[in-house]
């Protein structure tokens, strides 16, 4: 009994001992930030200071480092952006640093899977690399931290700051690529795919059969060089709708020959048997 006892009370204090939480030394932390029309995320754990000397001694010059503690930090771009005179593909990159007193070598990887630095460096895995000046702040840092400033439309700052030190690294993001595409699309007015779901929510829906046929017959006149059964189907049965059988024949002939040309065995049954009822 004192033995079962005795290991009641040590697997309850094992139980115990599993659920204790404590602070991490170098705590993970993320940063989303849109800038201009493209979302950068950035996840990295931040060491402190805890009264160490930090730039030449617990990171020494000029030897790599992992840019934060633990994992990779790591940079997520949503759109393609330009660090310095590099372009950078839209993904997910590793950020390594080799800094100096006077500069950064700041490294663009195109891994993110090590935990610190490389064991074996890969030239070809570097995307980007830029040098940045170092500043000396007037007050010192506690925690490592990696923030995105100085926001504007075309780009934004990405800075490291530590201890005393400052480093800002620009970036660029094709922000007026994207909206002047976005303002040439709209202006150009709907693509036919705009007008043919309006058209079929119309008709689905009872709405008014006017404006479902002027798009429907918008977008069958876009794509009239390749036309679309499936366009077709539908123009047939608005027309259908409104008491316009014989042209709603008409249209249901082309689109059922236009199916059986695809293969689509589906399209052509529905046509058929619509030109069967609406012939009555």
């Amino acid at each position: 009994m004192k033995k079962l006892l005795l290991a009641c009370f040590l697997t309850a204090g094992i139980s115990v001992q599993a659920q204790i939480e404590t602070p991490q030394p170098s705590p993970s932390s993320k940063l989303t930030q849109t800038v201009g029309l493209t979302e950068v995320t950035v996840e990295y754990s931040r060491p402190a200071v805890k009264g160490r000397k930090i730039f030449g001694d617990l990171v020494p010059y000029g030897q790599m480092w992992r840019t934060g503690a633990n994992a990779n930090t790591k940079i997520t771009f949503s759109d393609d952006v330009t660090i310095g005179d590099t372009s950078v593909k839209a993904g997910t990159y590793a950020i390594f640093t080799k800094p100096t007193a006077q500069t950064w070598e700041v490294i663009i990887y195109n891994d993110v899977s090590n935990w610190g630095t490389p064991q074996k460096w890969d030239d070809a895995k570097v995307v980007a690399k830029t040098t940045a000046p170092v500043n000396t702040m007037p007050y010192s840092a506690e925690s490592f931290t990696i923030g995105i400033e100085n926001l504007s439309n075309s780009g934004a700052d990405l800075s490291f700051s530590w201890d005393k030190t400052y480093v800002v690294v620009p970036f660029r993001v094709p922000t007026d690529r994207k909206t002047t595409a976005s303002i040439d699309k709209v202006m150009a007015g709907p693509a036919a795919g705009d007008y043919f779901s309006s058209a079929r929510y119309f008709l689905e829906e009872g709405k008014d059969m006017d404006k479902a046929k002027m798009w429907i017959d918008k977008a069958v006149e876009m794509t009239s060089e390749q036309p679309r059964f499936w366009y077709l189907r539908q123009q047939s049965l608005i027309y259908a709708k409104m008491g316009k059988k014989a042209a709603a024949v008409k249209i249901a002939k082309q689109s059922m020959a236009l199916a059986q040309d695809a293969g689509n065995g589906d399209y052509v049954k529905m046509n058929k048997d619509s030109i069967k009822e609406w012939s009555k």
